[in-house]
């Protein structure tokens, strides 16, 4: 018999795991992974801050200039959002908003990943079109564009939706 995602969401995910050790636990992954994802950002972010103050920068076009403003507002975004579930959880800390902390951050993860995604595109879109030019650069981001969305968005997506709800049992006979 198949569970409603909605209820299997609510119980317990180990056996034996309280609502507030699920809650810790979650809160302490979700953390972990925006470490990782608000370093990377932080460093794209680093980068293209010191791009205007380079030799080369005045070579770039109007075209370029604006694409580059593009990318710097995501990355500043990204960097927002991803940052974004430090300062709520030091700001509700021990108030008993964990529950919340939890799917607020968890949406601000989700778009920050986004973010983070449509920056990698514009950064590469940018580098490209300032050596390869043209049709080349168009190709080489939108295969880029193609990459991310699969990976991060399109396949867990179609995993998820395609999963069952139920936790997997004993292991049957092999067939």
């Amino acid at each position: 018999m198949t569970r409603d995602y909605r209820a299997a969401e609510t119980e317990a995910d180990r056996p034996g795991e309280t609502g507030a050790e699920r809650d810790d636990r979650n809160l302490m992954e979700l953390l972990q992974e925006l470490r990782v994802a608000g370093l990377g950002i932080q460093v794209i972010f680093g980068f293209l801050l010191s791009i205007p103050f380079s030799n080369h920068f005045s070579a770039l076009g109007p075209g370029q200039r604006a694409l580059f403003m593009v990318t710097l507002v995501l990355a500043a975004v990204a960097t927002a959002l991803l940052i974004g579930p430090v300062a709520y959880h030091r700001l509700v800390f021990r108030q008993h908003l964990k529950g919340s902390l939890i799917r607020a951050a968890s949406v601000m993860a989700v778009l920050g990943l986004a973010t983070v995604a449509l920056t990698v595109c514009a950064a590469v879109l940018l580098v490209a079109s300032y050596v390869a030019r043209g049709l080349p650069a168009v190709l080489i981001a939108i295969f880029m564009v193609g990459l991310f969305a699969g990976l991060w968005f399109i396949f867990p997506l179609t995993r998820r939706l395609g999963s069952s709800a139920e936790p997997p049992g004993p292991p049957g006979p092999a067939a």
